[in-house]
């Protein structure tokens, strides 16, 4: 029964009328299921309340037994049915009045149909995920309105619900699917999101997605990422990225490995350095020919293509990876590498301090994306390779506080080091922890700032000292280059 969800929501109350049953829900809301710490619902029964049988109302826990009298005669034994419903090879005796609970044979019966007055209806389904057992539940929910849903058979259930327009399934269903996306599931709940208009429960796949992406990299979840979904989530501001941007080249490198050969397996260390040998004795095959101008890797130009190339290229060790791999036409790299050098030369001898004061977008998706995993409540340092333009910037956290500061004795700045007394820069800064599941329970952004900082001048950004953070923690920055107006900058 783990993860296994029961949800009661109505109980029901009949009379006969020549000889046919009259069905009348009558709601009773509940609250919500309680969360195990594995964030899975606990089964959750509520008491009926008793009532005073003298104001005419039966009590709960009788209408709760006539409602089980119902399901077990008129849907269980087929009492008094009045049409059959033919599927998987089996047969269902049922009731019209029941069935038009359900917007698909509300249609059907309404007269619009051929099946409106056949007794026996065979019905096919649409939808290969709808199978023998979750027809049935759902069929059992019309004359009851409670249904078991597990998390392993949600998505034939939602399904089934779908197909007969059961709007009161298909909440349960997302209800179940959102308080169970983990890295086994994410995937399957995301096309099922997409496929019966969930987007909600999709918004929050993605999420996962966005935040996890980079952590877990094993072949559990990346064959399951398709080419589309994998174009959204590198075309992201918001994927949260450990390292820069050449980690995500890493990535996509493994995911399009596991793309072609999806039998393999083994441990996630060892699945980059087989990415890396695979794609080491095809170059050799094809005389060197860029891999993504083969005919293999033509599917996966549009996701490349979200690569922010141009925060690889200006650290020296990512740009001889992306060189010695040669999976990037040299035709991408080219104009990248001019536009960068000509930003440099710009930043360097015109002395820019940057944007006095603008509106700060980050809407083209050309933000440099670092970050870093921080393990403990402990005080550390650290700087990004490749963020340059003569930033010599240092992160620091100390006392659940997170300071920017530069320092020009940083050695590790990259292209060089502005001895400029000023300098401005558009940042957003994102705080997030996750549980064990992957889902975030602590997350803090802010927004864009336009950030100036003279030389060893330091700032606090983030303040969590009445934070209660899980570590380990992730600190996320979105960074933008902003130079200032033409004519409209000062010297210092």
């Amino acid at each position: 029964m783990g993860g296994e969800v029961v949800l009661e929501l109505d109980v029901l109350r009949c009379t006969g009328v020549q000889g046919a049953v009259e069905v009348r829900a009558m709601p009773q809301r509940f609250p919500g299921p309680r969360l195990l710490s594995t964030g899975l619902p606990v089964k959750q029964v509520m008491e009926p309340k008793e009532t005073e049988v003298g104001s005419g109302w039966v009590s709960s826990r009788s209408q709760v037994s006539k409602s089980r009298s119902i399901y077990e005669s008129l849907f269980l034994r087929g009492e008094d049915s009045d049409v059959k419903i033919c599927a998987f090879e089996e047969e269902w005796c049922l009731h019209r009045v029941y069935l038009c609970r359900s917007g698909y044979f509300a249609s059907m019966f309404s007269g619009a149909w051929r099946e409106t007055n056949m007794s026996t209806i065979e019905m096919e389904m649409p939808d290969k995920n709808i199978d023998r057992d979750s027809f049935h539940q759902a069929l059992a929910y019309l004359y009851s309105y409670r249904v078991d849903i597990p998390p392993c058979r949600v998505i034939a259930i939602l399904a089934t619900a779908s197909m007969l327009q059961l709007d009161g399934l298909i909440e349960q269903c997302e209800e179940v699917m959102m308080v169970s996306v983990s890295i086994k599931t994410v995937c399957t709940y995301y096309y099922a999101a997409e496929n019966y208009g969930l987007q909600h429960l999709r918004y929050i796949c993605r999420q996962w997605l966005l935040d996890n992406l980079m952590i877990w990299q094993s072949d559990e979840l990346l064959p399951e990422i398709s080419l589309d979904l994998m174009k959204q989530l590198i075309a992201s501001s918001d994927l949260l990225v450990i390292q820069v941007e050449i980690d995500v080249y890493a990535t996509l490198k493994k995911w399009m490995f596991l793309q072609l050969e999806p039998t393999w397996s083994g441990p996630p260390s060892a699945l980059l350095a087989a990415a890396d040998l695979y794609f080491a004795k095809y170059k050799s095959d094809v005389d060197d020919a860029p891999f993504l101008q083969t005919e293999q890797g033509r599917a996966f130009v549009p996701v490349f293509q979200q690569l922010r190339l141009s925060y690889i290229i200006c650290d020296l060790p990512s740009a001889h990876i992306i060189d010695q791999d040669a999976l990037i036409p040299a035709t991408w790299l080219t104009p990248v590498y001019k536009e960068q050098w000509l930003t440099l030369l710009l930043a360097e001898q015109s002395r820019e301090l940057g944007p006095a004061g603008v509106q700060v977008s980050d809407s083209r998706g050309n933000s440099m994306r670092c970050g870093r995993q921080i393990y403990t409540d402990e005080q550390c340092s650290w700087s990004w390779s490749g963020f340059n333009f003569g930033w010599d910037l240092v992160v620091d956290y100390n006392n659940k506080c997170i300071i920017f500061h530069r320092s020009a004795l940083n050695n590790s700045c990259g292209l060089g080091v502005s001895l400029l007394w000023q300098r401005k820069v558009a940042f957003r800064l994102r705080v997030i922890s996750l549980d064990e599941t992957g889902r975030a329970v602590f997350r803090k952004d802010t927004d864009y700032h336009v950030l100036s900082l003279r030389k060893d001048q330091r700032l606090e950004v983030v303040n969590l000292e009445h934070e209660d953070l899980r570590f380990p923690i992730y600190v996320a920055c979105n960074f933008l280059y902003l130079p200032a107006e033409k004519g409209n900058c000062e010297p210092t």
